[in-house]
Parts: C-alpha cells; sequence; structure tokens
C-alpha cells in the first residue's frame, strides 16, 4: 500500500456515493487522502464528517470549492463573498486545511472586469482564512472555460494573483487537466514552488476526443497529458503533499463505483 501514500480521491470522482460510503471504500482500498465536494456535505455535521474520515486513518486534503466572486451586481459579489467565508467556517470545522477557489467569469462581461472582482473577493476572505489558518488555492482553469467559470486560466496568471497579495495563506492548484497546455508551465510551476505556493496537485486526463466540455474526463493514461512529467516538475519544485485524483464524467459514473475505483488505482499506479 506504500504506492498509494500520496494517493488522495476527490469525492466528486465517485459522485454517485455519498461521502459516507466513499469514505469507507476508499480506506478499504488503501487510499489515503480524501477531498470532499461542499455539496456531498449537504444535511451533514461538517465536524462529525471529520471525524468520520480521520477514524478510518485518512486526510482530509481539501474543500471543493469556493471562487466564483464576478457577479454585475454589487448584491451578487457580496453574495459570493459570504458564501466564501461560509466555506472557510466549513472547512475549519471539517478539518481541511485547503480550501481550493475557481475563480468564476461572467458571460458578456468583460475579463478585466472579473478579474478585478476576483481579486476584491479574495481581499474580502483573506483575513478570515488568516484567522482561522485555513489555506486558499487559485485553481487556473482551461481556456474553455473563460466565459463562465474563470477568467483565470493559466499558471502564470493565478500567479501573478498571489503575488498582489503576498499571503501565505494563498497559493496556487497545478492541475493537469487544465494547465496542460501551458507554454511555460514547467517554469510557472519553479515559480510558484520557489514561492511556497504549490499548494495542491490534481490529476486526470483529456481525452482526444473530448466529447463534453465538463463531464469527459479521463482515467490517468487514457489521453494525452503527460501527467508523470507534471508530476516530476511539481516534485522537483518542493511539493511532496497528495495527488489528488479528480475526475468529471457521466461515462464513470454510470459504471459500478467499485470497478471504477479500482481503475483508478491501477490507472495511478502504472500512469502516474
Amino acid at each position: 500500500m506504500e504506492d498509494l501514500a500520496q494517493l488522495c480521491i476527490h469525492t466528486i470522482t465517485t459522485k454517485p456515493w455519498p461521502i459516507e460510503i466513499a469514505i469507507e471504500k476508499y480506506h478499504a482500498q488503501g487510499v489515503r487522502g480524501i477531498s470532499v465536494w461542499r455539496q456531498a456535505l449537504d444535511g451533514r455535521d461538517p465536524f462529525e464528517i471529520g471525524k468520520r474520515i480521520r477514524s478510518a486513518n485518512m486526510n482530509v486534503v481539501s474543500l471543493c470549492r469556493g471562487g466564483f466572486f464576478p457577479d454585475p451586481d454589487p448584491a451578487g459579489q457580496q453574495k459570493a463573498i459570504d458564501d466564501n467565508l461560509r466555506a472557510i467556517d466549513q472547512a475549519a470545522e471539517l478539518g481541511a486545511p485547503l480550501i481550493v477557489l475557481v475563480p468564476g467569469a461572467i458571460p458578456g462581461q468583460s475579463l478585466s472586469k472579473s478579474c478585478t472582482q476576483i481579486q476584491k473577493g479574495i481581499e474580502a476572505i483573506l483575513p478570515r482564512a488568516i484567522e482561522l489558518d485555513i489555506k486558499l488555492g487559485i485553481e487556473a482553469l482551461h481556456p474553455m472555460y473563460a466565459d463562465s467559470r474563470s477568467t483565470i486560466n493559466s499558471l502564470s496568471h493565478a500567479n501573478d494573483v498571489c503575488e498582489i497579495f503576498n499571503s501565505p495563506n494563498l497559493g496556487v492548484i497545478v492541475d493537469v487537466y487544465h494547465l496542460w497546455w501551458e507554454r511555460n508551465l514547467k517554469a510557472e510551476i519553479n515559480r510558484c514552488g520557489q514561492a511556497g505556493r504549490i499548494f495542491a496537485f490534481h490529476i486526470c486526463d483529456w481525452k482526444t476526443p473530448t466529447i463534453d466540455m465538463l463531464n469527459d474526463r479521463g482515467l490517468m493514461g487514457e489521453g494525452c497529458i503527460d501527467i508523470a512529467k507534471i508530476r516530476k516538475w511539481v516534485n522537483d519544485a518542493g511539493f511532496n503533499g497528495y495527488h489528488e485524483v479528480e475526475i468529471f464524467s457521466d461515462i464513470y459514473w454510470q459504471m459500478d463505483q467499485i470497478e471504477f475505483l479500482k481503475k483508478i488505482i491501477e490507472a495511478y499506479l502504472f500512469h502516474c
């Protein structure tokens, strides 16, 4: 099981399972880390779920997701800030050291205006994160999501935003699905690594052809991403945390989730 020592699985990956079943099944297969999708906590006490995870000898790696700050209406911007403040409190109750921030975007609103709103949102929530010792990780999304999910579409841009705040509680998520295409990726990984800002490493694969822009991610080794190379860059930059499998897939969500979990572990061992 030592080969799985750094394996973490995001609960959205096995979406059909309630979180209680995910904890049980991940533990049974030797998975050490779990990242929690906020919706998986609906109707549950985050503190009790955190206890259940730790009782299974697993670690909570992150809570996903916060962010989505842009809104043309100031009231909407404040609503997003309030939701992110709740997420920080929720992470503290759960025992999650990190919240993944998906920055957000608004169709028809300029990227520059959205970026300004993202920075204002981070500025508003960062003091609470510092107070509760919760890290915030900016996840740059692939440019195909620039219209409605993220105006931050490169690790370079995420690094730029982090440098504005220069806080040990604000860093980046290196997600191979979103960043594999970036021309200067190795240099940007080194850049955030030197600053101690690599907070998480997410893995899956880019299938060709992609039949759905959101829910057609592949198992590691199933697509065109050189995951092992990027993993080495991240390790060389000083990151020694978990490797989080995050797969959104209508195809895999329809199959037997135990078999899917076994495929995840096999793909991790052979392709990462």
